[in-house]
């Protein structure tokens, strides 16, 4: 918890500098279940973002799992996953999260759908990147091995990655978070270049 909020500071120090007119979302730590402003929060459903609330809520477990069931351990490992989370919440400022929201009740669960929301993941995983270039920068805070953490967090949520350890077939129209290979990409290129205008996967 307390690294988590060390974290979360920096993510302040960070995008209050880059962004004008940034806000801080809250974080709620929590274990099992809370409730939130987008109804109730279990373990199961992992880290998420509320826009409602702007709120990022993180079942603490969910590193346990991170660095056990999905072998990604390491501190950096987890500050990815919360970079990731305020990302989406830089995305609910500029008001990326309500147009998506709009389009995908025109469509419903489709694969259209899925699709927009594989780019909402990617992009978050780009500011999740893009923060890990200006903390380093600034703070000097990348040690040997972090990235390497991030990227294997990243790739081991992939959609196929998490559908082949299910033991089904690798079904892209299924895809909400995108492959292993594209959230390592989209964070590469937050990392490499710094600069969120690099992150548009809507194009």
């Amino acid at each position: 918890a307390a690294f988590i909020s060390t974290v979360l500071a920096s993510t302040e120090d960070i995008w209050k500098k880059e962004l004008r007119g940034y806000r801080e979302p809250t974080m709620v730590l929590y274990r099992a279940g809370t409730t939130s402003g987008c109804g109730y929060a279990n373990a199961a459903m992992g880290p998420f973002y509320c826009p409602v609330d702007q709120k990022v809520y993180l079942d603490l477990s969910f590193f346990n799992e991170l660095s056990q069931k999905h072998n990604a351990p390491g501190d950096f490992a987890q500050a990815y996953v919360l970079a990731h989370e305020i990302g989406h919440h830089i995305q609910n400022l500029q008001g990326t999260l309500a147009k998506v929201q709009k389009a995908k009740q025109n469509w419903g669960n489709s694969t259209k759908s899925n699709a927009l929301q594989v780019k909402v993941e990617l992009q978050a995983d780009c500011y999740a990147g893009a923060w890990a270039y200006h903390a380093h920068k600034d703070f000097d805070i990348l040690e040997p091995g972090d990235v390497e953490e991030a990227l294997r967090a990243a790739s081991s949520i992939g959609d196929d990655t998490l559908q082949k350890k299910a033991g089904g077939a690798v079904r892209p129209d299924g895809f909400t978070h995108g492959s292993s290979a594209q959230r390592v990409e989209w964070f590469r290129r937050g990392l490499n270049s710094g600069d969120i205008r690099q992150c548009n996967t809507f194009q």
